[in-house]
C-alpha cells in the first residue's frame, strides 16, 4: 500500500488528524510472502553461442546411481536420467539438461504407463495404481521440458519419472516453478535441472498416506529441485563461476504447500545435500562446489 505525502496546513488542528489516521495505516500494514510477485527472469549477460542438446548428467551422478543396486538404479534416457529406488517403487531423482534446443510444438502424449526397461521381475508402477488415491501422478522431469517431439514428450510420462504428489502442490507451487525455468530458458539461458524426493508421508485429497498401490509405491514427504542456470552457449562446465545462478527449494508435499509462492522455499544446495546424503555438482572443482553448495538464491 503506497501513502500520499501530506500537504502543508495552516492550521495544526487539521493536519492532526490526516497524520495520525496514516500513521495508522503504516502501521498496519502487512508484509508479502517473498516474492509473492515473482518477476520476470533478467537477460543472461551474454549468450556465446548456440543452444545445444547437452548431456543430462553433465553435474555429476548425486547418488553414484549404478545398474548393480535396485534402490539406485540408474537409468539414461536420451530425455533425462534418473535414479529408481525400487523399494520406494519410484525415482530418488531425475536429472536433465534444458534449452531452446530442447522445445518445440510436439502435443502433450498424456499416456501415463509402465517403464519397460525396468528388470521384467520388479514390481512396475501402472496407472491405476494412482486412481483414487487422492494423488496427482506428478512429473519430476515435466512434459513442457520436452516438447521437442512426440516421442520425447512420451517419455515423461513413464511412471518411473511420476510420484504421488499432493494436487494443489503439482498443480500450482511445483507448477509455477516449472513454468519460471522455462521462463529462463525463453530469455536465453539453459538450466540444468535435478528433482528428486525426500522422506515418507505426504496429504493429498483423501488425507495423509506413506504409501499407495498397497504399499508398493511410497509417498513422499517432500520434493526437492536444484536448477544451474547459465546464458546459452557452449563448453557449459567451463563457463560455470562463482556468480553462477543457482536456486533449490524443498517444498512440502502437502495442500498447504501451495498457500505460499515456491520462493518461500529456497535453500541452499548444501541443505538438500544434508537431508538425503547426494553429493551434487561433482562434476566441479571442489571450491567452485562449496561456493555454490553453500549459497541461497537471492536473486528474484
Amino acid at each position: 500500500m503506497q501513502t500520499k505525502s501530506i500537504n502543508g496546513s495552516t492550521h495544526f488542528r487539521n493536519v492532526l488528524p490526516v497524520v495520525v489516521l496514516v500513521g495508522l495505516l503504516i502501521g498496519c500494514r502487512t508484509t508479502a510472502p517473498r516474492s509473492a510477485s515473482i518477476p520476470p527472469p533478467p537477460p543472461p549477460p551474454s549468450a556465446t553461442g548456440q543452444s545445444a542438446r547437452d548431456n543430462n548428467l553433465v553435474l555429476g551422478n548425486p547418488s553414484r546411481a549404478a545398474t548393480d543396486d535396485p534402490d539406485n538404479y540408474l537409468l539414461e534416457k536420451p530425455t533425462y536420467a534418473l535414479s529408481y529406488n525400487r523399494t520406494r517403487g519410484s525415482a530418488n531423482w531425475v536429472s536433465w539438461h534444458l534449452s531452446a534446443a530442447w522445445k518445440g510444438n510436439a502435443p502433450r502424449i498424456d499416456k501415463f504407463r509402465p517403464d519397460p526397461t525396468l528388470p521384467s521381475t520388479w514390481f512396475a508402477a501402472k496407472t491405476s495404481d494412482y486412481s483414487k488415491t487422492g494423488f496427482d501422478r506428478g512429473h519430476l522431469c515435466p512434459s513442457d521440458d520436452r516438447d521437442g517431439t512426440a516421442d520425447e514428450n512420451s517419455a515423461t510420462f513413464l511412471l518411473t519419472n511420476i510420484v504421488p504428489q499432493a494436487p494443489r502442490h503439482n498443480r500450482e507451487v511445483w507448477k509455477n516453478l516449472e513454468d519460471y525455468t522455462r521462463r529462463l530458458v525463453l530469455a536465453g539461458n539453459e538450466v540444468y535441472v535435478i528433482a528428486g524426493v525426500n522422506g515418507t508421508g505426504g496429504t493429498g485429497t483423501n488425507g495423509f498416506a506413506t504409501s499407495i498401490a498397497g504399499g508398493n509405491i511410497t509417498v513422499p514427504a517432500s520434493l526437492w529441485k536444484i536448477l544451474l542456470v547459465l546464458p546459452a552457449g557452449d563448453d557449459d562446465l567451463s563457463r560455470i563461476s562463482p556468480d553462477t545462478r543457482v536456486i533449490a527449494v524443498n517444498i512440502p508435499n502437502t495442500p498447504l504447500a501451495a498457500d505460499k509462492p515456491w520462493p518461500f522455499y529456497l535453500v541452499s544446495i548444501n541443505a538438500i545435500q544434508k537431508l538425503t546424503g547426494y553429493d551434487f555438482l561433482t562434476s566441479l572443482p571442489p571450491d567452485l562446489q562449496r561456493t555454490l553448495e553453500s549459497r541461497i538464491d537471492a536473486s528474484l
